[in-house]
């Protein structure tokens, strides 16, 4: 039960720091395009954060049960995991990179599952679709994380581009000032949809990190002992109103205002790469990024992928960017966090990996 209780707690302290390292996600836009201070962004952003970590299950559970054999994961197991993304996630954030929160999370589990498996490649899923289905309806880390860790990108530059040409079309004739002006507010919708989706995403990986360690400790039968008081933690998963299995109410909630502790903590060196280093924005570019962002984590959402928030608005303001005229971006900053992402699903695998092996032989 002690271990039980150790992944909770190690699962909400990865929940508090991706808050706190992923702010910059949802708020470098709108701060360095100054409509609003950093402490009002940071005051938006949890709120939206909350709010959006309460809507929604599809993420939560692809992480509990599609990417992973549960047969293969312990308390420890969850807990080298976490521990390797956790190490991570500082790393990155020390360095001020915008890296992925849930590409650490998800390398992590795998490296020390596969370690746990005795390095049994059956304990990953790798793939699996039903007869006919489309790929994005598919489960496996090769549908749900391979995949749209490559797609959500090039989708997050595209849309910010095609955005950005489509408002320069629509706004040639308007004086700059008055640009300046209507989209300073439009930005506060932009920048709280931003912070909806970043919930909606992000904070669901750890709900489904919990509701595993949960149902493994069931299976294993380390709860039969529970008192009554704490017969909750035993259902993980609750029926919804659609007859569907979905995450239990109180996991959502502690999950949700963990993450959104996180968030107004704030995150400053990475709002410093991406609302200033990477490409000077103004409001108008500011919406269109946003947009861009959200848009592409609210249908990865949908379909229950476990996409970076990081990839999503950092390639839209890439793609706005480039809108304006490609030597407005600043490639030499683009290229330490392209080395940051392409990093981080090995590094936090072998992280996890190592972990695991290490306490199996401490054992």
């Amino acid at each position: 039960m002690t271990l039980l209780f150790t992944v909770i707690l190690v699962a909400l302290i990865f929940e508090y720091i991706n808050g706190f390292h992923d702010t910059a996600n949802s708020i470098a836009t709108v701060v360095s395009t100054k409509v609003l201070t950093p402490r009002q962004a940071i005051a938006l952003a949890a709120l939206t954060n909350l709010v959006g970590a309460l809507a929604g299950n599809a993420v939560a559970k692809t992480v509990s049960s599609g990417l992973v054999d549960a047969q293969f994961v312990t308390s420890t197991t969850l807990i080298c995991a976490l521990t390797g993304g956790i190490v991570w996630n500082l790393i990155t954030w020390w360095f001020g990179l915008p890296s992925s929160s849930s590409h650490a999370l998800i390398g992590g589990l795998c490296g020390a599952t596969l370690a746990t498996a005795h390095g049994h490649w059956g304990a990953l899923i790798w793939a699996k679709t039903k007869d006919g289905a489309p790929w994005y309806k598919g489960d496996g880390l090769l549908y749900k994380v391979v995949i749209p860790m490559f797609s959500s990108p090039l989708a997050g530059l595209l849309l910010g581009f095609g955005f950005m040409v489509l408002l320069y079309l629509l706004l040639r004739n308007w004086r700059p000032h008055t640009v300046n002006q209507v989209f300073g507010k439009a930005q506060l919708i932009s920048a709280g949809y931003m912070g909806f989706a970043h919930g909606s995403n992000d904070a669901q990986k750890t709900m489904g990190i919990i509701a595993l360690a949960l149902a493994a400790g069931a299976s294993a039968g380390t709860m039969n002992d529970l008192p009554d008081w704490l017969g909750f933690l035993r259902h993980p998963m609750v029926t919804g109103s659609d007859g569907k299995e979905v995450i239990a109410p109180w996991i959502k909630v502690i999950c949700a205002i963990t993450m959104a502790a996180g968030t107004a903590a704030g995150g400053w060196r990475i709002i410093k790469t991406m609302g200033h280093k990477m490409v000077k924005l103004q409001p108008v570019n500011g919406f269109a990024a946003e947009t861009a962002g959200a848009t592409v984590l609210m249908a990865a959402a949908h379909y229950g992928m476990p996409v970076s928030t990081t990839h999503s608005i950092t390639t839209s303001i890439m793609g706005v960017g480039c809108a304006r005229r490609f030597s407005a971006l600043k490639l030499n900053v683009v290229e330490r966090i392209l080395w940051a992402w392409f990093l981080t699903l090995p590094m936090t695998a072998l992280l996890g990996f190592l972990l695991m092996e290490a306490t199996m032989i401490l054992q």
